[in-house]
């Protein structure tokens, strides 16, 4: 059994964006990954898609999520499920950070954009990088 200091975790930064995988193939996950993000008031995660299931809840602040074009408002205690390869993205449409634990369903995650193009991960980056 393996205990993780959250707050050690290296941080990444992606534009509006502070991303922590709490848990992932780097800890010795193999089939999913556990992701804990700020999102900054205006910023949105990218239009992207992966082959797996997505579970996201909402610990604070408020949004719209698009998914496959529809777009729904969701505030704080909220869950959103997004489909495998279902092309999505996170608003954050309140004035306050959002933040979010994203569980995905394969490790490590590979990303693509709506149209089907690999989105690296910085925090896929050999070491070093």
């Amino acid at each position: 059994m393996a205990i993780l200091v959250n707050a050690t975790l290296k941080v990444h930064k992606l534009p509006g964006i502070e991303h922590r995988t709490l848990a992932g193939h780097e800890q010795g996950v193999r089939s999913m990954e556990v992701w804990k993000q700020t999102v900054a008031p205006g910023a949105a995660t990218p239009v992207h898609r992966h082959a797996c299931e997505e579970v996201i809840v909402i610990l604070a602040g408020a949004g719209e999520l698009t998914l496959d074009d529809k777009t729904t408002s969701f505030g704080p205690d909220s869950t959103l499920i997004v489909p495998a390869d279902a092309v999505h993205q996170i608003v954050n449409t309140g004035s306050e950070p959002m933040l979010l634990i994203a569980v995905l369903g394969m490790a490590p995650v590979r990303v693509r954009t709506g149209e089907d193009e690999a989105i690296p991960l910085p925090w896929d980056a050999p070491a070093g990088e």
